[in-house]
């Protein structure tokens, strides 16, 4: 079994704010895929609601995930978001069922 893990983290932009944490969000992707436990990194858009945006991420391990939420350009993100989100984001770790 592997260790791997995806996550989706759920962005509520306040009104007025999609553009500046779509921004946020683009500018994280590079140093995040430079990550050495980093799989997939895309950050999205609700098609049907312009303030839902959503990270959706795949990590070699919640380890590596870890270490991601400490990293300089995570923390910027974050500081960033602070005031443009209409609440905290929503955080979803999960991992494939056995097939």
């Amino acid at each position: 079994m592997s260790d791997e893990i995806s996550v989706v983290a759920i962005l509520k932009a306040k009104p007025g704010c999609e553009a500046a944490v779509a921004a946020a969000m683009v500018a994280g992707i590079a140093p995040s895929r430079a990550e050495a436990g980093n799989r997939s990194y895309v950050p999205t858009r609700d098609q049907d609601d312009p303030h839902t945006l959503m990270f959706v991420e795949r990590w070699a391990s919640r380890q590596a995930f870890a270490e991601h939420l400490e990293t300089p350009h995570f923390k910027l993100l974050a500081a960033t978001l602070e005031s443009l989100l209409s609440e905290p984001p929503k955080i979803h770790m999960l991992e494939a069922l056995p097939t």
